[in-house]
């Protein structure tokens, strides 16, 4: 694990729709969650607190000094204007260190020195990425930047890597299935074909559906993550977008 990644938030009390007063001061509304204890209502500089996020990820614990009171915690979400592509709330998870937590670890591929391809792309073939993370369990110290797979055993047509070919250091406990797939190599010409086959598939008014999917709920989402005692319920697995004019 790299350097300790610190910011200092402030407490407020707006909050609701009227926190996109505080986007427009420039601050991120946020909130800690303290294992079952009442939330702590913050906010941070929201150049701070992108610098942080992209340090941090939601795999690196972070130093928070929120006015005197310093916790140590783990970035549980954050929330993305899909329009603007900027930061408009995150939510912390406090972690003790004598306590194992559960984080979402990027994946990396590393070749051999002097590569920066396996050998089914030196030969022309396509190695198709299935994972970007992994859950893992482990002490807050000994989680990991990242986890890797050796990308040279990638060498022919139907060669695959699994989450057991993951290198783990001692101390981390990978809690994703073993037997998923995280890499696997394809025929350049079998791959387009079946791509333009599941294009084929493609039904009139998916594009609908498509949009009901992903709309936007971000006050609805907020109020809850703001309301609840914090540390009990399970890491979400994906950031979502949304529009700060709901809140």
């Amino acid at each position: 694990m790299s350097d300790a990644i610190s910011v200092t938030l402030k407490k407020r009390e707006v909050t609701g729709k009227q926190v996109k007063q505080l986007r427009h001061q420039g601050l991120v509304p946020a909130v800690i969650h303290d294992h079952g204890k009442e939330s702590i209502i913050v906010s941070g500089d929201y150049v701070e607190m992108v610098k942080m996020y992209r340090q941090a990820g939601k795999h690196h614990p972070v130093q928070i000094n929120a006015e005197g009171i310093k916790y140590t915690a783990l970035i549980k979400k954050v929330d993305i204007d899909p329009h603007k592509n900027t930061m408009t709330h995150v939510v912390f998870n406090a972690v003790k260190a004598n306590q194992k937590v559960e984080a979402e670890i990027p994946l990396h591929v590393k070749y051999d020195e002097g590569n920066d391809s396996s050998p089914a792309e030196r030969n022309g073939l396509i190695v198709l990425h299935n994972l970007d993370t992994v859950e893992v369990m482990a002490f807050p110290k000994d989680l990991p930047d990242s986890l890797e797979f050796d990308g040279e055993k990638l060498v022919e047509v139907g060669d695959h890597l699994t989450v057991a070919d993951l290198i783990v250091p001692n101390g981390v406990e990978v809690k994703t299935d073993p037997s998923q797939q995280i890499a696997s190599v394809f025929e350049p010409s079998a791959l387009a074909a079946a791509n333009d086959a599941a294009a084929g598939e493609a039904e009139a008014g998916d594009e609908e559906n498509v949009d009901s999917e992903h709309e936007s709920s971000a006050e609805e989402d907020t109020q809850k993550d703001e309301i609840r005692p914090g540390g009990k319920k399970e890491f979400e697995d994906k950031e979502q977008g949304h529009n700060p004019e709901k809140q």
